[in-house]
Parts: C-alpha cells; structure tokens; sequence
C-alpha cells in the first residue's frame, strides 16, 4: 500500500518520506528505530557526562537566526533548566528554525560538557504536553527534511494496522522452536513495553531475515562441486622456483596458501576457494603464484581488480612478475581500438593473463582456454559477478581474496560453497602501525603533526563516515575538506567520495598517489586502495562511528613503505564504552582478533554493515540483535532444505532478494 494511504500521511509529507527511500507501507514497517526513549529516566542535564545522550525537560527561550559557517548551516536555541539557561545546536537543519516556539519540551540529544563550554547537539524535541501520553520505551527514528519524530511515530502506527506480516519459515519449525508470530514481533520493535520485549523483537525479525537471506544464498550457490575439465602440468619445483622470483620469502601462513591451491588445482575437482589474510599478509603473492600454475601449464588466466587505480597497479606487477608471458589490460577508460585489439588476442590465445575491471565481464570477452580466475577485494564483487567470469571457461578454477577478517564460524554460513584458506602470519617486513585515541582538545595539535609531516614529503588520509549527514551528529567528507583547506592553507587537499563518477574517482587517486595531493579527505571508498608508501598517517574522524574490523582495514592503507606511520582516531562523541573499544584497536594488530571482538561487542547488526553486507540487511541496521541469531538462522535452513523445500519458501526467499546479484558479500 502506498503511504498516502495511510492515515496521517498527506502528499507533502510523503514528498519527506521519500527523501529516506520511504513510499510503501512495507517500508515504513521496516523503518526501526535508532534507539528508544525510556520516559522514566529523565535527568538533569546539567550532571550528563560530555558525549552521553540524554533526555531530559527543559524550556526554550529564545532562538538565533540560522547562520552559514562553510557548508555548514547552523541554528542555535537556548533552553533552560532549573533556572540555568544553555545553549541546543542544529547542523544542517535550518527548518527547524520555524518550530522554535517558546514553551517546555522534551528533549533527547548529545551532551557537550566540557570546560568552559556547555551545550546540546541536534537534539529531537517534542511539546512536552503532547508526550505525557507516552510510556515506557519511546522510540526514536533517524529523521531527514521536515519530519518529525511524532509524524513518523503516527505513520508507522498506521502502516502496522495495514501490513501483511508472513514468515518464510515453515510452519513445522516455527512450531518446533516456538517462535512467535511477525506480527507480534512489529509491533513490540516499535512500540515495546520494556528492555525484554524489545530485544525478543528484534531478535525474532532478524532471524526471519537471516532465515530469507540465507536460503537465498543456498539456492543462488547451489552445489559448486565441478570435477575438472583441464589437467594442470606444473610440479612443485616449477611453483618453488617462482617464488624465489619474490624479493622476500613467503611466510608459513603464505606456503601453506600456495599448497592448499596446488593442491586443489591438481585434484581431481575444479577449485572454488575464498583466501583471506589480514592487511598485508601476502594474499596478492600467493595469487599470482596460482596464476602461474595455470599460464605453466599452457592455460590462460585473469586477474579481476574493483577500480582502475587498482587494476592498473596489478597489470604493472602481473608485467613485472611475469616477463616471459603475455599480460593484457582491460578496463572501461581503455580506448575503443585498444579494447578491440585485447578481446582479439585473447580470444586467438595470445594473452596469457588478463588483467582488468568489471569491464573483463562484457559479454563480448572471450577467452581461448581460461583456466584460473582471480577475484581481487572480493566483496566489491557480487555472486552473479563471479558466476559471469567463470563463464568465460569451462570450469575455471576460482580463487577470491579478502583483506576483511570475519568470524570462522560465520564464514561457515556465508563461504559455504568455498573453501576457505586463511593466511594468519604477516610478512616480517611490514612494520606495525602506531595508533593513538585522540580526544577533542587535541585536535588542532594534531592538524599541526600532520601539517609539519606533509612539509617533509609524507602524505595523509582523512576518513569522515559519511559524505554529508542531515542530523549533523557526524562531520561529512565536504564540510571537514572545506575546514581543512582553511585551516591548512599552504597543505594541498583532495576530495573523494562515493557520488563521483568513477573517473573523477580514478582522477584523484591516481593524483594523489603520483604526489600532486598532500592529503586526501575521503570516506571509506578508500578502503579498498591503492598502494601509497608516501602516505604514513591515517586520521579518522568519528572513530566511535566505525567498527573495528573496518577501523583495521583502513589502518591498513598505511605503512606500505619503510617510514614510520600513524592512525589517529578522532573521537566526535567521547564515552567511556567508546574509548575503551578504540583501545582494543590501538593495542590489537590481528584483524582476526579484532574480527571477534567486534561481532562479541557490537552484535550481527553492526558487525555486517552496508559494505559488508550489501543491501540485504539494510532493512534491520538499526536493529539490536546477538550473533546467535545468524547460527539459529542456518541451523533453520539446514532443517528446512534437508525435509525438501516448499515453493513458498523458494519465492519467499528469491522474491526478497532478487538482486542478489547485487550482494557484496562472496
């Protein structure tokens, strides 16, 4: 149903909505709360701690005119409290100037109670005399535009009274484990009456997701076990000779890597293998040296990177590491005539390794006897991807690689038809990187570390969570690279993110690894990235905001040379809870550890984030759910699928998740 539908939603609120990718009543169902109000704790705001949330009744008395600093457009109300009067400050929400009506509200935001400096950050506020009809745990919606927290509240109520809630999980198992109904289960996430109920909701929701999502990677995968087409003529001495062509010596981890696939590609099944390996761990040597067994044996092979910069690294160490063989490039810049004279050759045999972007996927790419594929960054790539280079062979071998750690015991749910080969152990060589919680008052001490380094060649990332940010509780890529470049005049600053095309994207990075930027000021497209032994400091802002497997991946962009390198992680909204799981990482250099540790601290629902997960569980981000849920899901499926799957079932899950193609995930 359309939420014009609904009660309360007229079209110009629909138009707000939209902005949050809201327009069916099964999307406003789905829209959870960020977090809940719990209307018996109101405090005095005055004792909160900097950097906690707090509710809390105060008066507002007056506000400012909204002011512009940079991309900034700030608004500022004073409230009183007890007869003490502070300051509210909105980012980037100047239409609340017209709600700034004097009057006693409700208020939930984020402290600031620092020396000398006392305010509320982007607090949502409600008439006071319009909640006294709200009890227990009220929940609380991440809003952009005009709306507000009791428009979303009274749209969603209507929606729940509408909506059609039916499990893909069968009625015998829902029986056999008592789960209750979904129905339930909405209604309770939305308006609980209790810590309990809201938890026991949010579990059952996310294990019908988990449920949907699993069996649809079961049907999508299938059964991958292929015998194999080609005989591979390599021995160990040929594979012992090519490593020595390295400039270091593979670590035990490594040859034990290069084994597990000389032995796969000499059995008598074609190998479907994930290698994963922490940052730096030598996964790109132990690929090149399963290149090698192919293009040894007479076959062909393909290297498969996520973006030109990255492509182009690898075509040049493909060309070095392989001098007496035919390497080719293929990508989406590469010109017409050029793209005409690869597909030839390749197709007559006479390029030995082709190295490209998703341009390699054209249907027009033909490969005379491919072998061995190579899927560089693995989650960049979605299943369908793969399947459409493998294709391209009969039966090509297919090695994935990825540089994010995730839980054995979840890869056993979502690598379930590969094999997976870990590498624990890092290369000598590469030196640990020092990193340092940096609180607040440090910050322009740290601009001025930064500055004084760039003076003396080296380079710098700065990350931001996101590219801009409607409630203003984060700062956005635009607005630091706009700060810094005032702040540091005489640093040279580049700006990349994820709406520029991809050119414009290939554009800065190459720049900036060729030497024309000081800095860079991204978000996380960085974190799959381009060799850069200049760049020796990473500075995160919003620390608190990352995970801390994703914190590791993008420690990992530094200390690629032989200078000592720097994380910095800033932190925007101190807490106790945040500094002590930032000290994790700055004390924790195994990612697989720190992989642990995260899924044990931040549960499944933050521990599979949009880049981990693609899209597939964006409908429960905000959710609060254990890790349990995802095993309980699988032990469900594998219950399901061995009694023969129903065709309600079949639809359920392909109709949820028909672009799957789409998954990032393997």
């Amino acid at each position: 149903m359309k939420i014009t539908d609904l009660r309360f939603v007229t079209e110009k609120r629909a138009k707000e909505f939209a902005k949050l990718n809201i327009r069916e009543s099964g999307d406003l169902v789905r829209f959870f709360p960020r977090a809940y109000l719990d209307m018996t704790s109101r405090v005095s705001v005055f004792s909160v701690p900097d950097g906690e949330t707090a509710l809390f009744a105060a008066r507002l008395i007056g506000a400012e005119p909204v002011r512009r600093k940079g991309n900034l457009k700030i608004l500022r109300a004073w409230l009183e409290q007890d007869g003490e009067a502070f300051p509210a400050v909105w980012f980037n929400m100047p239409y609340l100037a017209s709600r700034m009506k004097e009057g006693v509200y409700l208020f939930y935001g984020r402290v600031q109670n620092r020396i000398g400096q006392f305010s509320v950050v982007n607090p949502t506020f409600e008439p006071i005399e319009k909640n006294n009809r709200l009890k227990g745990l009220v929940p609380v919606y991440p809003l952009k535009g005009a709306l507000t927290q009791r428009a979303v509240r009274e749209a969603v109520s209507s929606a729940l009274k509408v909506e059609k809630f039916e499990s893909a999980i069968p009625p015998v198992l829902r029986e056999k484990y008592r789960l209750s109904d979904l129905k339930t289960a909405y209604f309770a996430v939305h308006n609980p009456q209790n810590q309990g109920e809201m938890y026991a909701a949010a579990e059952r929701i996310a294990l019908e997701e988990y449920f949907t999502l699993v069996s649809a990677f079961k049907l999508v995968k299938g059964d991958k076990r292929e015998m194999r087409r080609r005989i591979y003529s390599v021995t160990e001495r040929d594979v012992a000779a090519f490593e020595r062509r390295f400039p270091f010596a593979f670590t035990a981890g490594q040859q034990g890597a290069v084994r597990a696939i000389y032995d796969a590609v000499t059995s008598p099944e074609r190998m479907n293998r994930l290698l994963q390996g922490d940052v730096g761990s030598g996964k790109t040597a132990v690929a090149l040296t399963g290149i090698f067994m192919a293009i040894k044996s007479g076959y062909q092979a393909v290297y498969l990177s996520p973006t030109e910069v990255l492509a182009e690294q690898n075509f040049l160490l493909l060309q070095k590491m392989f001098p007496d063989y035919r390497v080719g490039y293929l990508a989406g810049s590469s010109s017409a005539s050029e793209k005409r004279e690869v597909k030839r050759a390749l197709a007559a045999g006479e390029i030995d390794v082709l190295c490209g972007t998703h341009a390699v996927l054209q249907g027009d790419v033909r490969f005379r006897e491919l072998a061995f594929c190579v899927c560089d960054e693995q989650h960049r790539f979605g299943v369908a991807q793969r399947n459409t280079l493998s294709e391209k062979g009969d039966a090509p071998d297919v090695l994935v690689m990825s540089a994010t750690p995730i839980p054995r015991t979840l890869s056993l749910i979502f690598y379930g038809d590969l094999d997976v080969t870990t590498i624990p152990d890092k290369p000598k060589e590469r030196q640990e990187i020092a990193t340092s919680v940096v609180p607040a008052f440090k910050y322009d001490a740290m601009l001025q570390y930064v500055r004084g380094e760039t003076k003396k060649g080296k380079q710098a990332y700065f990350v931001c969570a996101k590219i801009d940010d409607d409630e203003g509780e984060v700062v956005s890529v635009t607005a630091l690279y706009d700060e810094l470049r005032q702040k540091l005049p005489d640093v040279r600053f580049a700006l990349l993110h994820g709406r520029m095309k991809e050119r414009e994207k290939t554009e800065v990075m190459t720049a900036f690894k060729r030497g024309d930027y000081d800095c860079l000021v991204s978000t996380t497209v960085i974190e799959v990235g381009v060799d850069v032994p200049a760049a020796t400091i990473m500075v995160v802002m919003n620390a608190e905001r990352f995970g801390l497997s994703q914190l590791h991946q993008l420690r990992g962009r530094v200390g690629r040379g032989s200078d000592k390198s720097w994380c910095f992680l800033f932190m925007g909204a101190e807490s106790d809870v945040a500094r002590e799981r930032l000290n994790i990482l700055k004390n924790t250099s195994d990612g697989f550890e720190l992989a642990e540790k995260d899924l044990e601290l931040r549960g499944g629902g933050d521990f599979f984030g949009t880049r981990q997960s693609g899209k597939f569980l964006s409908d429960i981000k905000n959710l609060r759910y254990s890790a349990e849920v995802i095993f309980k899901a699988k032990k469900l499926v594998d219950e399901a699928f061995a009694s023969g799957i129903g065709e309600d079932l079949r639809a359920a899950a392909m109709a949820k998740y028909e672009s799957l193609k789409d998954v990032v995930m393997n």
